[in-house]
C-alpha cells in the first residue's frame, strides 16, 4: 500500500491529536500507474474539446458564461449546505426581494472570488495561480456575515478538523497550522512545474491531484471546499483545456457527494490515487457532456424564440434589443429594461408587452404596478 503522508502530534482544545501531513506531489512509491488513467484521460479531454466546439453554436459566449458560472457557484455552495436556488440568484440580481439573503450572499461571494481569479490569470500583469491569489479569493468568498471570525484571506493559525464533535473523534485532522505555508508552497511548485518533468502527467490528472492535495492541507478555517473547486475551474482554463469556464463540475461532485468524500479519504488512508483520478476523470467527462447538452438546448430555445419575435408584426427595435439581453437578464422589471435600453418608460413597457404577448416572457406578480417578469423556459432549462 502506498504511503501518502505522515502524522504529526498537534494539540487543539487541550487534546493531543494525530494530524495528517501529506507528502509532496506527485504520488510516489509507486508512481501513479499510467494504465489507470490514459484511456479515461483521453475520453475526458475529448469531451472538453467537443464542449469548446459546441460553444460556437450561440451568438454570444457571454450567455453561456453567465449561466455556467452561476450554476457552478450555486452547486459548489450547495455542497456546503446552502439552500439558495438559481431563481434566488436571478431575483437578487434583478433587485427583487429574496428570503434567504445569507445563502444568496455566499453564492454571489463565490462569483466575485471566481471573477477575481479569472481576471488575474487573464491579465499579463495579474497574479499567477499562487497562495497569494487563493488568499485574495478567500477574502472575497468569506466577505459578509458568515465569514466574521473565520479569518477571511488568511491561512489558518489554529488546528482544524473535519467531521466529529471534537478533534479526538474527527473523521480527518489536516496538517498542523505551522506546516501549512510549506505544504502550499510545495503545491504551488507542483502546479508550475512543466509536465515533462513529472513523467508527462496529463493536465487533467495534475488537476485531480492538486484538488486532493489542497483539500487535504485544508489551509483555511472555512471555505476550503469552495476554493478547492474554484481551483479546478481555474486550472482547466489556465492549462488550455477549456477556452472559457463552460463546465460546472460541482454538479457531478454534488450528485456523487458521498463517493466524492470517500475517494478523498481513500487517498489519505490507503494511498488510492488511482481510484480518485478515475472518479475525477469520469466526472469531467460527464460534466462536459451535460454542459454540451445544456448549450444545445439553450441555443435551440433562444433561436426558436428569436424566430417567433422576428416573425411578429408588433416587434420593433426595442423588443429585439430586449430579447438579446434576456439570457443575461432572465428576471427583470420594466424599470430595469428602461435603464438597460436607455429609453423611456413607455418604450420599455411596449417592448416587454411584445415579448409577453408572444409567450416568451411571463409576468410574475399579477399586480397592476411594480410588475416583475421572467424568461421562465430559459431558467427551467438552466435549473434542469
Amino acid at each position: 500500500m502506498r504511503s501518502t503522508g505522515t502524522y504529526a502530534t498537534s494539540t487543539t482544545l487541550g487534546e493531543p491529536v494525530q494530524a495528517f501531513v501529506p507528502h509532496a506531489l506527485p504520488p510516489g512509491k509507486p508512481a501513479l500507474a499510467p494504465e489507470s488513467f490514459v484511456e479515461a484521460n483521453r475520453v475526458a479531454a475529448l469531451a472538453l474539446a467537443r464542449l469548446s466546439g459546441v460553444s460556437g453554436l450561440v451568438p454570444s459566449v457571454d450567455w453561456l458564461l453567465y449561466s455556467a458560472i452561476r450554476k457552478e457557484a450555486l452547486l459548489t455552495s450547495q455542497i456546503e449546505g446552502t439552500q439558495a436556488t438559481l431563481a434566488d440568484l436571478f431575483d437578487e440580481e434583478a433587485g427583487f426581494a429574496v428570503s434567504n439573503t445569507d445563502d444568496v450572499e455566499e453564492v454571489t461571494n463565490y462569483l466575485r472570488a471566481f471573477r477575481l481569479v479569472r481576471d488575474n490569470l487573464r491579465d499579463p500583469g495579474g497574479l499567477p495561480i499562487s497562495v497569494r491569489l487563493l488568499c485574495d479569493a478567500h477574502r472575497l468568498l468569506l466577505d459578509g456575515a458568515r465569514g466574521t471570525g473565520k479569518q477571511p484571506g488568511e491561512l489558518r493559525r489554529s488546528q482544524n478538523w473535519i467531521g466529529g464533535t471534537r478533534p479526538g473523534n474527527a473523521v480527518f485532522v489536516p496538517p498542523p497550522p505551522d506546516r501549512v505555508p510549506q505544504l502550499l508552497g510545495d503545491l504551488e511548485k507542483f502546479i508550475h512545474t512543466a509536465s515533462s518533468d513529472l513523467l508527462a502527467l496529463p493536465p487533467l490528472v495534475k488537476i485531480a491531484l492538486v484538488h486532493v492535495q489542497f483539500e487535504t492541507i485544508h489551509p483555511f478555517l472555512d471555505g476550503n471546499g469552495r476554493i478547492g473547486r474554484l481551483l479546478i475551474a481555474a486550472l482547466l482554463e489556465h492549462w488550455g483545456l477549456l477556452p472559457e469556464p463552460l463546465m460546472y463540475l460541482s454538479g457531478y461532485l454534488k450528485q456523487h457527494q458521498a463517493e466524492y468524500y470517500r475517494r478523498l479519504s481513500n487517498v489519505r488512508t490507503g494511498g488510492d490515487w488511482e481510484g480518485w483520478v478515475a472518479f475525477f476523470l469520469e466526472g469531467v467527462t460527464t460534466a462536459a457532456l451535460d454542459a454540451e447538452r445544456g448549450i444545445v438546448a439553450i441555443a435551440s430555445l433562444v433561436a426558436k424564440d428569436r424566430r417567433r419575435l422576428l416573425e411578429s408584426p408588433k416587434a420593433g427595435p426595442a423588443s429585439y434589443r430586449l430579447f438579446e439581453m434576456l439570457p443575461m437578464m432572465p428576471r427583470f422589471t420594466i424599470e430595469r429594461v428602461r435603464q438597460k435600453l436607455n429609453t423611456s418608460f413607455p418604450t420599455a413597457n411596449a417592448a416587454v408587452k411584445v415579448l409577453e404577448g408572444l409567450g416568451i416572457v411571463t409576468e410574475l406578480t399579477g399586480q397592476k404596478k411594480n410588475r416583475s417578469y421572467s424568461y421562465q423556459p430559459y431558467i427551467n432549462l438552466m435549473a434542469a
